[in-house]
């Protein structure tokens, strides 16, 4: 059965909580900022963002982009020649601001291997594409990776799941042919793995990304972990997948995946992603798992999901939630669904709320101004 919702009251007691005066935490997100799109109408490819800018929501200012006006590395010198994997790898080794210059048509760079930052090179990490372009692990291994719990990497903090660094900024970047089959002790993340400080992508695409086919908790082109004090990852005028052919694929949430993460959804499109999995999250029976959140897959605790101005379309899913599935383990999560549409996802059962979004039936959802059919 098909059905529309469109809700334009908001309940109060249903997202009311502490004053926000009493709380120091509190972001003020009052202020809000223009961010210029380069890949708005791209060259090839679907455009990064919701191409329904009718829905746009404002972005907070800490939703912004990065200043790149003084960049750490340069990758380039003005050819695509110029533009090697083996640059981009050392540049994010060594941190800091790192930007191309490698001519004024799209390039493709491909990496021989996965680029790993180190946490000790930061605090602040960005590494913007200026919407020219395109990361590619060739199908054979994935592409950036961070973990500030991976000693490897160099630990810098004793609470190294809770720290407010190293932060990184993807922006204005395309990823494609990611694929993380291969990793086993950090799976998922076909196109990126990370894990605390703080994440933040904008004006980005992810296209072709593949991790573990089955599994009960693994997925996502990109794949996420603790977040500095739990603060939300930003996703902004970004697209998972975005046309036919161009989709991302894992077990479990072919677009992101991530535990006890929360998330902030701006402006953003996921389409034709798949979680092929079986047998869901413990798996049943002698099924290996998985199959659950066709475009975004979610698990922990306390964390809130949050979209605006978001299409969820034309995801497909084996088990469970062929759009969205959230679950928390102690039934302390909740989901915010603001000028956002929800249709045409294909598959999946345990849908106790909304059609395409799977939940337990006592987590709270808000939804104002949004169609889910």
């Amino acid at each position: 059965m098909r059905t529309a919702l469109w809700t334009t009251l908001l309940i109060a007691a249903a997202c009311a909580g502490d004053d926000p005066s009493d709380n120091e935490e509190t972001d003020d997100t009052t202020d809000t900022v223009d961010v210029d799109n380069p890949l708005a109408d791209p060259e090839d490819g679907p455009p990064a963002g919701n191409p329904a800018t009718e829905m746009a929501c404002d972005i907070p200012a800490d939703a912004g982009l990065e200043d790149v006006s003084n960049p750490s590395t340069v990758i380039g010198t003005g050819t695509p020649e110029s533009c090697t994997g083996d640059d981009f790898v050392n540049a994010v080794e060594g941190g800091g601001v790192i930007t191309f210059d490698c001519g004024p048509e799209p390039v493709t760079i491909t990496t021989d291997r996965t680029a790993k930052v180190f946490n000790d090179t930061g605090p602040d990490i960005v590494i913007d594409g200026g919407g020219l372009v395109t990361l590619s692990g060739d199908g054979d291994h994935r592409i950036l990776y961070m973990n500030t719990c991976d000693e490897a990497q160099v630990w810098t903090t004793p609470q190294c799941q809770d720290q407010d660094h190293p932060r990184l900024t993807i922006q204005n970047l395309t990823f494609i042919g990611g694929n993380s089959k291969a990793e086993t002790e950090y799976d998922g993340g076909g196109a990126i793995w990370s894990r605390g400080g703080q994440l933040k992508i904008i004006n980005s695409r992810f296209f072709e990304s593949v991790c573990a086919d089955v599994g009960p908790d693994v997925g996502g082109a990109v794949r996420v972990f603790d977040q500095y004090q739990d603060r939300a990852v930003y996703v902004v005028n970004t697209t998972f997948g975005g046309a036919e052919g161009y989709g991302n694929t894992c077990s479990n949430g072919g677009g992101i995946s991530s535990i006890g993460v929360s998330w902030t959804i701006l402006n953003s499109l996921f389409s034709h992603n798949d979680a092929i999995g079986n047998g869901g999250n413990p798996a049943t029976g002698d099924s290996p798992g998985g199959g659950s959140g066709g475009a975004i897959y979610n698990d922990g605790n306390t964390m809130t999901l949050s979209l605006c101005g978001t299409t969820i379309e034309h995801n497909e899913v084996v088990q469970h939630g062929s759009a969205i599935f959230f679950v928390t383990n102690d039934h302390s999560g909740d989901i915010h669904i603001e000028r956002s549409v929800i249709t045409n996802n294909i598959g999946g059962s345990w849908y106790p709320t909304y059609p395409q979004i799977s939940n337990h039936d006592d987590t709270p959802i808000v939804v104002i101004d949004s169609v889910i059919e």
